[in-house]
């Protein structure tokens, strides 16, 4: 632990501890859960003050329990861990639809303290703070400001207006400043951002959370004056802040930083059985069948099947394609006979992917084609972007094949260089990693739709509602 500072009898000693980027990782939540509320009876036993903070993408729907509730549970979860304040991800913030995000906090136990994210007319929603106020049992007084990445094209799709979250917290952080003690930014912007933030604002910025980015900072890291703390992911480690605070002046004299394993935390009665939980509890509340499956769909990741034939139809028809193109990755299985359930479809799934199109010429549509048959991708063990499989898979291409002669078709046309062609395909190809060209060209997001939702919708249009 890293720090610097002295205590005397006219200090403070207030203990901030932090999560991010659990991603619904609730395996590690026990462990989290029992070692933030022994650490807090510690705390307040000694006359310390504590407080317990999240730093957004908490949930993440490829977990079901989050899928069923609309990261409702996940709200919940953290009321009942006794968090005193929150900021949202991406997670929370572009993989649920508008009503959907207005209700996740609906009556929530802590603020959200959010100050980049506005309705189209510019108007804060009502869930969220610009900043918050904390005090302390001896009257020091802790400001909290937050903001989230801005995926702007995203939010704009969902009916959503995002400020540059930097700028707002360097013009928002003096005069929230000036009616505190102690300035705490919650950032989930990642680290680049947050270092600029520490340059940019740091005589009014005591302390930074991070997130978003998944670095961890196992003592900190000290920018000026502003000490910046981050916990990785998926609940693997818990942050912890220490502040001195001169109770005379309001001025903070000492910080350190520090994160615990959370491998290394005892495991309470519940470690392993609370996920198992939410998983029978989410199988109950998305168990009834959304269609009747009159034959089998098999799938498979390493050539095309019944089911990426299917789906290719429901791409093309939702995304109104000129052609398709994806991995086969993305099927976890199969669809058996019979009725199918909105769990069926989720393990079948789960990942939070929003189909979309991408404008191309022919040109690069023939580009795009070559790039996609290289033999390598197939085994590629894809990790983030949403993808929650193992490996790549296959790509899967519809109404997009060479014919004898060597020409690229459309369905029953060749390509033409310059005619323009609407490829559906899936939003991780579009962040330049496996097609760089794709990052500039024109794209359409279809959003709040996952990939899911695009199969059961076309599900129920080919067999009806079961």
């Amino acid at each position: 632990m890293r720090g610097y500072g002295v205590e005397t009898d006219m200090n403070e000693i207030i203990h901030i501890y932090h999560t991010n980027d659990l991603h619904s990782h609730f395996e590690k939540w026990p462990r989290i859960r029992e070692f933030l509320e022994g650490r807090r009876r510690e705390h307040e036993a000694a006359g310390e003050t504590c407080f317990l903070f999240d730093i957004g993408d908490h949930l993440d729907r490829s977990h079901p329990y989050t899928e069923a509730t609309l990261g409702r549970g996940n709200t919940e979860i953290l009321e009942e861990a006794g968090f005193d304040a929150v900021t949202i991800g991406n997670n929370e913030g572009i993989t649920l639809a508008q009503p959907d995000l207005d209700r996740l906090y609906a009556g929530a136990a802590f603020p959200v303290v959010l100050g980049n994210l506005m309705y189209e007319d510019g108007s804060v929603p009502g869930w969220a703070s610009a900043e918050a106020f904390l005090t302390t049992a001896s009257g020091v007084r802790i400001g909290l400001i937050g903001a989230t990445a801005d995926f702007t094209s995203s939010y704009e799709s969902l009916g959503w207006r995002v400020a540059k979250p930097g700028t707002w917290l360097a013009d928002a952080a003096p005069e929230v400043k000036r009616q505190c003690d102690v300035l705490v930014c919650l950032s989930h912007m990642g680290s680049t951002a947050d270092d600029r933030l520490a340059e940019e604002a740091g005589d009014a910025v005591d302390v930074i959370l991070g997130a978003h980015t998944h670095h961890v900072y196992p003592e900190g890291r000290r920018i000026g004056k502003t000490l910046i703390g981050a916990a990785g992911k998926w609940g693997q480690y818990v942050g912890e802040v220490t502040l001195t605070v001169d109770t005379g002046t309001g001025e903070v004299i000492g910080s350190s930083a520090t994160v615990y394993d959370t491998d290394t935390l005892v495991p309470p009665a519940d470690d392993r059985s609370f996920d198992a939980g939410l998983r029978k509890e989410a199988a109950v509340l998305m168990g009834d069948p959304v269609f009747v499956n009159p034959s089998p769909l098999p799938g498979s990741w390493d050539h095309p099947s019944p089911l990426s034939k299917f789906f290719s139809d429901a791409l093309r028809i939702h995304t109104n394609a000129d052609c398709a193109m994806y991995n086969a990755g993305i099927f976890l299985g199969g669809l058996g006979e019979g009725g199918v359930s909105g769990m069926d479809l989720h393990e079948l799934m789960p990942h939070p992917i929003n189909p979309c199109i991408v404008l191309l010429n022919g040109t690069e549509l023939e580009e795009a084609y070559e790039l996609s048959l290289d033999p390598e991708w197939p085994e590629i063990r894809l990790r983030g972007l949403g993808f929650r499989g193992k490996v790549m898979g296959t790509m899967i291409h519809h109404r997009l094949c060479r014919a004898e002669d060597g020409r690229l078709m459309v369905g029953d046309r060749p390509v033409e260089p310059h005619a323009i062609y609407r490829l559906a395909t899936l939003d991780l190809f579009t962040y330049g990693f496996f097609f760089p060209a794709f990052k500039q060209l024109p794209k359409e997001y279809y959003m709040p739709e996952f990939i899911r939702d695009v199969l059961r919708e076309h599900a129920v249009r080919m067999f009806g509602r079961s």
